[in-house]
């Protein structure tokens, strides 16, 4: 994974994080409002009614701003995290008969539209061999091995739910 991506992953997980206190503080504002309303209007009449709906109307209008920055916050979330990972899939085998272990691996590394790569390290007694297929729309230009293909299913039903 590129270190761009790494950074833009945490930054998306900061403001989301962010985005969730910010709402917890708007719903305690609210609950506290809505306190005020029932104090306010527990028996007032005439000017001071008219005087205190006119202090609510301000406040209403500055939380239905502050709403509206969130809600725009978290359309420009959304959109961040559809283009990062969201799926992985790993699958360790036995590349060659002569090395021990399940020391190979394929890793399928894509985001919600399928998008990404897959990459496979091959070990022999010789070194290791990394290899990367790029994938669009869940497919890649180049043929996948049974190991790749087994680890792009894993990462799509992370990503599909299944």
């Amino acid at each position: 994974m590129e270190i761009t991506q790494l950074i833009w992953i945490i930054a998306v997980t900061v403001l989301t994080l962010l985005n969730i206190v910010w709402q917890f503080d708007l719903q305690t504002r609210q609950r506290r409002l809505r306190e005020r309303y029932d104090r306010l209007f527990g028996g007032a009449e005439g000017a001071d009614r008219q005087i205190g709906l006119e202090a609510l109307t301000d406040q209403i209008e500055g939380v239905q701003g502050q709403i509206g920055r969130v809600e725009t916050l978290a359309r420009q979330i959304q959109s961040t995290l559809a283009h990062s990972i969201q799926g992985v899939g790993m699958v360790r085998f036995r590349a060659f008969q002569d090395t021990g272990g399940d020391q190979s691996f394929a890793l399928a590394l894509v985001d919600g539209s399928g998008n990404g790569v897959v990459l496979s390290a091959l070990y022999a007694r010789e070194g290791t061999r990394v290899y990367g297929k790029p994938l669009a729309a869940w497919t890649s230009v180049y043929n996948l091995t049974g190991e790749e293909k087994q680890a792009l299913e894993q990462a799509r039903r992370m990503v599909e739910g299944g």
